[in-house]
């Protein structure tokens, strides 16, 4: 499934198999202020600043040119060709399954269990930018290695990288909250998990993710294989969100560690540089991922979306080998 396509299975797929009407009117319907690039010999995206006024320009370009790999902006320019005159930018996430920091399949690149573990952080991320942020206007992509969240709210747009980066920690969880707090009447402790809201909230969640995908060979900061152990021992309590017992049957200091660590391998969820950078370029919705031969492809439903159904292209189903 994941074997690298051919120079004529690309040919094949842009020729036969792929259709300009793919490509979703988020891109097409600017398409003249977006910055093209393209990876024609499967080294990285080797040829940049191409634009396109028209949606037929573009598919002429790809059936022609077939390329490995086809990008596009995710910022918005009043000159794409020399990247100048920056507009505003989507809001990106980037979940790549090869490099999820805790993943329970332990292959060495992407494999249907990381791709699962991949889809099912995204949808986690997705219902926090609704129910927390209130963002709308968002659409999700499979990228052949895993996937990418664009949302493209006004609010959001024209955000610079510091707030982006806030964003981003914060839908993640990566950050401990603070565990005091203080009113007229005096000092109060309060747990992440006693908090039902807010940021406690969306931590705690990703916490809880994280420690239900510990393994024995999972490396957290100052965690050592004895504390991971009793982690997986007890994690069954949080099934039924026993969080007193399960901080109890760690130890207070030892639980410390346990979501500290947790918390720092959670920035890595997210490539946070995909999401800072305003200029950055990704692959274009209906391209092929000629390094594993897949195609890249918007999703309408996430819970009904399969990759090994819903992006694998023709050529693949085909092949004698």
């Amino acid at each position: 499934m994941f074997k690298q396509a051919t120079l004529e299975e690309r040919r094949k797929y842009y020729r036969e198999e792929w259709d300009i009407k793919q490509v979703p009117d988020f891109i097409g319907n600017f398409i003249e202020n977006r910055e093209f690039g393209f990876d024609h010999f499967g080294r990285g995206p080797n040829d940049r600043y191409k634009v396109f006024s028209t949606l037929d320009y573009l598919k002429r370009f790809l059936r022609s040119k077939t390329p490995f790999a086809a990008y596009c902006s995710v910022a918005y320019y009043q000159k794409p060709r020399r990247r100048d005159g920056w507009m505003k930018s989507e809001l990106v996430f980037d979940v790549d399954a090869k490099d999820i920091p805790i993943r329970t399949c332990g292959c060495d690149d992407v494999c249907e269990i990381c791709l699962n573990e991949a889809k099912e952080i995204v949808g986690g991320l997705i219902d926090t930018l609704k129910g927390d942020l209130g963002l709308k206007n968002m659409h999700l992509i499979y990228s052949g290695r895993g996937y990418h969240i664009r949302v493209i709210d006004d609010d959001v747009m024209g955000l610079g990288s510091d707030v982006r980066s806030q964003i981003l920690k914060y839908i993640v969880g990566a950050d401990v909250p603070k565990d005091k707090y203080d009113d007229a009447a005096g000092i109060y402790d309060l747990q992440h998990f006693s908090i039902p809201l807010g940021y406690p909230k969306v931590f705690t969640q990703r916490v809880k993710y994280g420690i239900f995908h510990l393994t024995e060979d999972s490396k957290l900061d100052d965690v050592n294989l004895k504390l991971l152990k009793d982690v997986i021992k007890y994690r069954n309590l949080l099934e039924d969100d026993e969080w007193g017992l399960f901080k109890n049957r760690i130890g207070p200091l030892r639980y410390k560690k346990i979501i500290k660590g947790i918390a720092s391998l959670n920035m890595s969820l997210v490539d946070a540089k995909v999401s800072i950078d305003l200029k950055r370029i990704l692959r274009l919705p209906s391209s092929l991922h000629s390094k594993v031969s897949m195609r890249c492809t918007e999703i309408k439903n996430i819970e009904t979306f399969d990759p090994f159904k819903d992006a694998v292209p023709k050529f693949v189903w085909e092949r004698e080998d």
